[in-house]
């Protein structure tokens, strides 16, 4: 802890220099999931917060930048686990609380922060505080998916729950994007249920997917790995198994390999690097090129190469009644596959994060990823991407505040309850932070210019060269070490 106190002071020190010159500034964590273009101008470096400090029956004490990976590593040897893990191991517990992180388990805890004790954050004057429900409650919840407009998050205590070696996994095959929609409402009321996700390869296959934590194996079963270069990844080895068949599958997968079963091509985000460099996919190159196919390397190749500019990377929230009209348009409009459907259990309001309102108002939201390249023309790509957000708007749904986000100002707005935001913001002293819009939203006309005048940008915009230098910098981040180490990963 003595540690801890000396980073931040030096943090709150900093801070309290930018404040008094009135200048706001942005926070360097080290490493980002985010999709968002990075302008880096007046930083503070929080980079050295990155320790589980300790780890008792029911709680952990956990520094910002710890990554899932690290912290699951951490619990496990105590036989404990957070109740919500991203997904992909290199988002950060800090990550969780300041944006928006709900995950397979999510139906049943709510989104990451809602498993959080309280939290110590430094506000914009570089006054260090706690908050907790019973101490500075307004605080704690209002920075909940606020991007950072509030404070900087230096610790965090976290809840945690008894783990299991195994997740029994079962995967239910549907055949209409409608029966998707009604299974993964149905399995997340199934008590035995631990973890509810889903998977749309097309509008007549998809898979839903439900885990259970158990210690036992049946005998005849091996356990199913994901994490190793041989293995499948996690959405191809389901495809193959629901493909033919109507009667649900069942497997039986260790349980951290369970909660990183995505990381290893990102979803499917990965294919799209192969399909860039048009390099074959098949088994063989996906083993060959395995260092670079987990996700922290692919987020590095995404940024350092500038296609993040044209991919579109978006979660989005939406009302169960109008989920399947949603999956229609996006077929129509992006004809990108497959869609990842993830049942969220709702924050109570007023909350930045994606909920529903009025007639369409409910305990839960059904989260639905779309993640593929979008157009190379740049107004074809942010008209597209104007148009997915009023669709998104005109059936009650919410995107998550994480990537590209094109709303005005005043759209923007519409979402939340500006005034309860605003209020807390001048109680805390943070308005000479950005505000959240302004932090979120992608300035088109700004980067067009930085890409006229910058040749570097320029260069990368033509195919290959953008590509190479991704991969480029991502080796040069070392991040490709990082799986071959990670003790999580079952032997």
């Amino acid at each position: 802890m003595e540690r801890h106190q000396r980073v931040v002071s030096r943090v709150a020190s900093k801070v309290k220099e930018y404040f008094t010159r009135k200048e706001a500034f942005r926070i360097s964590h080290g490493s980002t999931n985010s999709t968002r273009p990075s302008l880096k101008n007046r930083v503070v470096d929080i980079s050295e917060l990155n320790n589980v400090l300790k780890v008792d029956t029911t709680t952990a004490l956990v520094e910002p930048n710890v990554p899932m990976d690290r912290l699951v590593e951490a619990t496990l040897p105590h036989g404990l686990v957070p109740p919500v893990v991203m997904e992909f191991p290199g988002i950060t517990v800090g990550g969780g609380y300041s944006g928006t992180a709900g995950e397979s388990s999510s139906f049943q805890y709510g989104f990451f922060d809602r498993t959080i004790n309280s939290v110590e954050m430094v506000l914009a004057d570089g006054e260090v505080v706690k908050a907790s429900e019973k101490e500075n409650a307004d605080l704690f919840r209002g920075a909940a998916g606020a991007v950072g407009t509030l404070g900087i998050t230096t610790l965090v205590e976290l809840q945690l729950i008894q783990a299991r070696k195994f997740v029994k996994t079962t995967y239910h095959p549907t055949t209409s994007v409608a029966q998707a929609v009604k299974k993964v409402r149905t399995q997340t009321e199934n008590q035995q249920n631990h973890y509810v996700d889903g998977i749309l390869f097309s509008k007549d296959h998809g898979a839903i997917i439900t885990g259970e934590m158990t210690d036992e194996i049946p005998t005849g079963h091996e356990p199913q790995t994901f994490s190793h270069a041989w293995d499948p990844w996690f959405y191809l080895h389901v495809e193959s198994k629901t493909k033919d068949v109507s009667s649900p599958v069942i497997e039986y997968i260790p349980l951290a390999e369970y909660m990183f079963r995505y990381d290893r091509g990102g979803f499917w985000v990965g294919r799209s690097a192969f399909s860039y460099m048009s390099f074959p996919f098949n088994k063989f190159t996906r083993w060959f090129l395995d260092d670079f196919c987990h996700t922290r390397m692919l987020y590095r190749s995404l940024h350092a190469s500038g296609e993040s500019n044209r991919y579109v990377v978006q979660d989005m929230a939406l009302p169960y009644p109008n989920a399947e009209k949603f999956i229609d348009y996006t077929n129509d409009t992006f004809d990108i596959w497959p869609l990842w459907l993830c049942p969220l259990k709702q924050s109570p309001q007023p909350t930045m994060h994606p909920h529903t309102k009025g007639e369409l108002k409910d305990d839960q939201m059904l989260n639905i990823g779309l993640w593929g390249f979008g157009p190379k023309d740049r107004k074809q790509f942010l008209k597209m991407n104007r148009d997915l957000e009023e669709k998104l708007g005109e059936l009650g749904g919410m995107k998550w505040l994480y990537a590209h986000t094109y709303y005005s100002e005043g759209d923007f707005w519409k979402q939340f309850d500006r005034k309860w935001h605003e209020q807390l913001r001048a109680k805390y002293r943070a308005t000479t932070l950005p505000d959240v819009h302004e932090k979120v939203h992608v300035d088109v006309e700004k980067l067009e210019k930085l890409a006229k005048d910058d040749w570097g940008l320029w260069a990368r915009s033509i195919w290959p060269f953008g590509g190479f230098w991704g991969i480029w910098k991502a080796i040069q981040s070392g991040d490709w070490r990082i799986p071959k180490n990670s003790t999580w990963r079952w032997r």
